[in-house]
């Protein structure tokens, strides 16, 4: 989660409270970084001020002081939105925001260590199995079924019946260690004064630390990236590429994103919604060459270098001067070490 501070974006760790919005440098902090007030303040969501970033809301306080965040996918934006827009509402009724203790409410029995369970859920051979889900033309990616969480409560022995089953996993929802995915179960979650877990196979649910993204489109103002698109940008602009079919030579804007680590390229001419195609760098090699086997001589001015993908493709690319094909190089690099 980020936050900016002289438009610099750091990531850090945020705390509901009562009336205000705690944000600290790490979870394990006792002391927060800083504090915005939440009386009389408004939310503005999506926050189109970034033409850059997706996914960003803002916060302006009472004070006219702006502060901008911005989630890592689309359903951890909405939850956020939607406890601040009922902390703000709570405020401006003069009551304070506090989420009612979910245990009593649910009867969850106070020896039920729900985290433990969380653990057990999470395990890669044991545990619930994450899938790729298709539903009203969006995929969802590291999500699974209501009725599956269910299931594997009865065959873990962790409740003796479905009910029993439905009051664990509403546990598990309402701390926030599972959240629902598509419209079904954010319906049972959101809508009424209870949140409800749905023992269905329509409805769809993610763990809260999980790589859950969701591709296709949700509502008219966000277009979830496709996961290739939601890295940062590290660099971007023109380069001259080899054509694989025809050996020629075309001007191509660059935009390299790390994390994960992908290289996009474009027709200069046509703008940024369509790549005529992407590079995935993940273990991918990039150096500087002399020549290239297949040009005429008479269309290389030099500063080339090339990109070997992990499965063996070559890319030839030109630079217009020596120091920007360094820095090219030194950019791809460090992406394709370190990125996804």
């Amino acid at each position: 989660f980020g936050g900016t501070v002289l438009n610099s974006w750091k990531v850090v760790w945020v705390v509901l409270a009562d009336d205000a919005i705690e944000f600290y440098k790490k979870k394990t902090d006792n002391s927060p970084k800083g504090m915005i007030p939440l009386k009389g303040a408004t939310l503005t969501s999506p926050c189109q001020d970034f033409t850059k970033r997706t996914l960003v809301f803002k916060i302006s306080t009472a004070k006219n002081q702006d502060h901008f965040f911005q989630a890592t996918h689309l359903e951890e934006r909405e939850l956020w939105v939607k406890d601040f827009k009922r902390a703000i509402t709570c405020l401006q009724g003069g009551k304070k925001f506090a989420r009612k203790s979910t245990r009593r409410s649910i009867r969850l029995p106070e020896n039920v260590n729900l985290s433990e369970l969380y653990v057990l859920m999470k395990d890669q051979d044991n545990g619930v199995k994450e899938l790729k889900v298709e539903k009203d033309k969006r995929l969802f990616n590291h999500c699974f079924m209501g009725n599956t969480v269910i299931d594997w409560l009865i065959s873990e022995g962790k409740a003796r019946n479905r009910p029993e089953g439905l009051m664990l996993a509403t546990g598990l929802l309402n701390e926030g260690f599972l959240l629902p995915a598509g419209d079904v179960s954010k319906d049972g979650a959101e809508k009424g004064a209870e949140c409800v877990f749905l023992d269905q196979t329509e409805a769809l649910y993610y763990f809260a630390d999980s790589g859950f993204f969701c591709e296709g489109y949700s509502s008219d103002e966000d277009v979830i990236m496709k996961e290739e698109f939601r890295g940062a940008i590290v660099k971007q602009g023109c380069l001259l590429k080899q054509g694989h079919r025809r050996k020629n030579w075309k001007v191509r804007k660059f935009i390299l994103r790390d994390d994960p680590a992908y290289i996009h390229y474009y027709d200069p001419t046509k703008g940024e919604d369509d790549p005529l195609g992407s590079i995935h760098l993940r273990g991918s090699v990039v150096t500087a060459v002399e020549y290239v086997p297949d040009a005429k001589r008479q269309e290389v001015d030099g500063n080339l270098f090339e990109i070997i993908t992990s499965d063996e493709i070559h890319y030839y690319l030109q630079a217009a001067t020596a120091d920007e094909r360094n820095d090219w190089i030194k950019a791809i690099q460090s992406v394709a070490k370190t990125g996804k």
